[in-house]
Formats: C-alpha cells, structure tokens, sequence
C-alpha cells in the first residue's frame, strides 16, 4: 500500500511513474478521514491546497523538473506559519490566527515541491511533554489509544506513526522531536541550534526552539532535514555553516566508532526493560565495529531545574506579544484597556502556558534574577562543558530517550514536576545546542523505546549515518501500531 512507503520510496515511485502525487495525496487524505477521528493528530487539513499542490507537482515530474522531495507528501506542526492557512499554535490565543506568509521551513519544503496535508496537533505554544495542553484536545498514541504519543510534537509523532503522512515537521525545545519520537516507534531528528531556521515558527524559549523532522527512518530523515537547513537572512541566529549532503553520507562504516554511554542516564529512574532495550541497541553497534565506553557529565544531573528556569523566562517574554491587541483572541466586552489585557490572556491561556508564563515572570523579576536566572545560565554553561570534554573523548553519545514508555493519558497531568521528568535525557542536548536523533530500538509491554544518538555540534551527517546503520540492521522501525492501520 502507497501509506506504508517511505519517503525516499515514494520518491522513487514518482519518478518511476508508479503512481502520482495526486494518488497518493488522495490515498492519505482519505486515511486522515477516516483513522484521524480516534488519534486527534490533525488540528487543521488542508485538502484543496494539498490535492492543488500535488497536481502541480505532477507537472513538474511530467516535465522532468523534479526534485527528490517533488510531490512527496508533508505534514507541519501547527507551530510554523502557513500563508492563509490558520496557524494556532494549539492554544485558544491563536485559535482564529490565519498567517499571512509561510515560515522559512515550510518555504523551503514547498520550493521542493512537497505537498503539504494540514497542520498537526501540538501541546500549547509547545509546552508539554505529552500533547494533552492542546486547546484542541490530546492525541492519543496509535500503538494504544489510552497513552499520550509524547509532545510537544505528539501530533505530527502519531501521524507518521500511523502513516498517514511519511514525514511531519516538529519543533525541540527541550526533547519535543525527541521524547514524541520513541514514545510513537519513530525517527526524530533534532539538528544543531541554528541549522534551521526559526523564522515563522512561533517562539516558546528562543534560546532553545529548533525545528527538525518526524520520519519513518534515517535515510527519510536526511533527504528532508537537508532541504530544510541553511542560514536564513530573516533569523539572526542561524547558522552560515555549509550543508552537507546527509543522504550522502549514509552507508559509511561505523568501524572504530567511540560510543559513549552517560552513566548518569542509567540511574534509578530508568524502566529495567527500557535499560535492557537500550542495551541490546548498543550490542548491535559493538557488532558493526564501534567500541562503548562509560563517560560521566555530573552537570546532567541539573538540566531540568536549569531547564526550567531559562526556558519560562524566555517564553515569559515571548508571549508578552498576545495581549488581545493586535492579533489573535480577545474577549468580550471589556470594561477597560488593562480588564481587556488580562481577560484576553486568562481566557486565551491555558494552565500549563499560565504557569510557565508565572515562573517566568518571577525568575526575572528585580529581587530573584541573580538567584535565579543568572545561576541557571551559569550550569547551563557547565553542562555545555560536560559535552564539550567527553567529544574529545568519543564520537557519539547513546542511551535512552525517555525514562519508560508512553503513559496513560491523565496519569500525569496533576503533577507538573513528575511530568517534566520525562525529559530528563533530552533537555542537556538543548542547554549545549547539540544535534540529537531519537530511534526506535525495541517494545515494553507493546510499546515503542527510543535509542537517543547525540553528536557535537554540526555532526547530523554523521548522527544520521549511525542511525542510519542500526536500522538496517533491525526492523524496530518498520514496525506498524496495529490491524488499524495496516
């Protein structure tokens, strides 16, 4: 069936005239219909524009104007601006936001002729571990209706996962390719701060957000993650450096490769059966010649309270811009300028976006910043150290993504702390602004484990070759959540 290829075979399949774009647009757009009613994974589809796309990119494969990614078939995160296409970024404030330009992501992907399905749920303003602050409801996890898929990135996560799209764009604050990823059987990619430009996607912590890719595989992953990089003249902070040619760099041996392992990533709060997974992973790649070594970064220990003081301050900023002035919800019948002010923003916010806002505001404030903010990014520093010293040592990083896999919906939600935990192995990655890949290396319980790859900045190519070569050497990621969705 067209669902279950991949991007790189759909590709092949265009080109070989094995089917159109318009198909299997068709093909997936039907699965939407008809499969998305139990997931809750799309907020918006956008079928007249994805069927106008496809029948355009036929014409560019009919007069052999085409690109790999021509015609291949896309879902975004509703986190990246869509010209006329609302944007919502899964919160009430943006609910009637219909955005008048296309993010440089969504840009990019579109001048390579990819058709764009709708835009996918997300946690609100990308604050979540397991897509249940939505205003739009949570996703539910196709390998089991009852679990979270993970978040903030869990919409576009349960799409590829139940293949009704091959690729969806995500967004990683703090794990939110990453952490959605394993808990849905799939490849996240979180390139290097500044790979990807953010302009046009929405900011929660400016410092942190990186855009990066949802895919069945690695190999998908590179053709994707490679159109989509390279400085952008509109974002400051992206980086001039060259792309490489990731889908390129695939098939290179892994002889000699150093793996370490951060000990402070199998402590006492990791799942035995996930551990077991995770080690089980790196017996595969001892088979393909990488050697594993035990390395210690003590400073992981304090990502997430470091997290969770720069991230709220720098969305306590960010989100000072919804004030029911200019744009997006306002409520009704406001007695005055400053009423107006704080209705629009109790209204339009939601809890989670409220207490992220709050202890921003107060990490900032005159009396606790240096107590606050100013030690946070004093660690922040000391983890970036801890990378930086154990690169010089090994090559690459592995160990799990997550503590366990995916939990029952609910079964966190009255506790943020306990919840916030669930990052506790991806945050550093974002602290030091490396690149880290999340991969599907076995089941608990028929539930999906990630194997987390982190590499030194810049280091994608080599992150998505080592990915690249597990996978084919198992079939975790080949795996399909169920009859449903055969």
């Amino acid at each position: 069936m067209m669902h279950k290829k991949t991007v790189a075979e759909i590709s092949r399949s265009l080109q070989a005239r094995e089917f159109s774009s318009v198909e299997i647009t068709r093909h997936l757009l039907s699965r939407i219909d008809s499969l998305d009613k139990n997931l809750n994974s799309f907020i918006t589809v956008t079928a007249d524009f994805a069927l106008a796309a496809a029948a355009a990119a036929d014409k560019r494969i009919a007069s052999g104007d085409a690109g790999p990614l021509t015609g291949v078939p896309i879902a975004h995160k509703d986190i990246f601006c869509t010209d006329g296409v609302r944007t919502s970024c899964g919160s009430r404030m943006l609910d009637n936001f219909v955005s008048p330009y296309d993010a440089t992501v969504v840009a990019r992907l579109k001048d390579a002729g990819m058709v764009m399905l709708g835009k996918t749920n997300m946690d609100e303003f990308a604050m979540g571990s397991s897509n249940e602050t939505s205003f739009y409801g949570p996703v539910h996890n196709p390998w089991d209706l009852n679990t979270v898929p993970g978040g903030s990135s869990g919409g576009s996560a349960a799409a590829v996962a139940a293949r009704l799209a091959p690729v969806a764009t995500g967004t990683d604050t703090g794990g939110s390719i990453r952490q959605p990823a394993a808990l849905a059987g799939i490849t996240g990619v979180k390139p290097t701060y500044g790979r990807v430009s953010r302009y046009g996607m929405i900011a929660f912590a400016s410092s942190l957000d990186q855009a990066g890719t949802l895919t069945q595989n690695a190999e998908d992953a590179a053709l994707v993650l490679e159109a989509m990089s390279g400085f952008d003249k509109h974002d400051s902070t992206s980086s001039p450096a060259a792309v490489p040619s990731y889908h390129g760099s695939l098939n290179e041996s892994l002889e000699g490769l150093r793996v370490g392992v951060p000990q402070e990533f199998l402590d006492e709060g990791l799942d035995p059966q996930n551990r077991a997974a995770v080690e089980a992973a790196l017996e595969v790649y001892r088979s393909l010649g990488a050697t594993i070594h035990p390395v210690s970064m003590p400073s992981l220990a304090l990502s997430v309270p470091t997290y969770y003081v720069v991230a709220p301050a720098e969305a306590s900023s960010n989100l000072s811009r919804f004030d029911g002035v200019r744009f997006g919800y306002r409520c009704e019948n406001p007695v005055d300028l400053v009423d107006m002010y704080k209705r629009s923003r109790g209204e339009g916010f939601g809890e989670e976006v409220k207490r992220r806002i709050m202890t921003g505001t107060y990490v900032l404030s005159a009396g606790y910043y240096d107590a606050y903010y100013l030690q946070a990014q004093k660690v922040r520093q000391l983890i970036a150290e801890d990378f930086t010293r154990v690169f010089k040592e090994v090559d690459v990083l592995m160990g799990p993504t997550t503590p366990e896999p995916a939990f029952e919906l609910g079964a966190k939600t009255a506790d943020p702390i306990t919840m916030y935990l669930n990052d506790i192995y991806t945050i550093g990655v974002n602290l030091a602004g490396l690149p880290g890949v999340s991969i599907p290396c076995g089941f608990v319980n028929d539930l999906p484990v990630g194997l987390q790859l982190i590499g030194s900045h810049f280091s994608e190519a080599k992150l998505l070759n080592v990915a690249h070569r597990y996978q084919q050497e198992t079939d975790w990621h080949q795996r399909l959540p169920g009859s449903d969705y055969e």
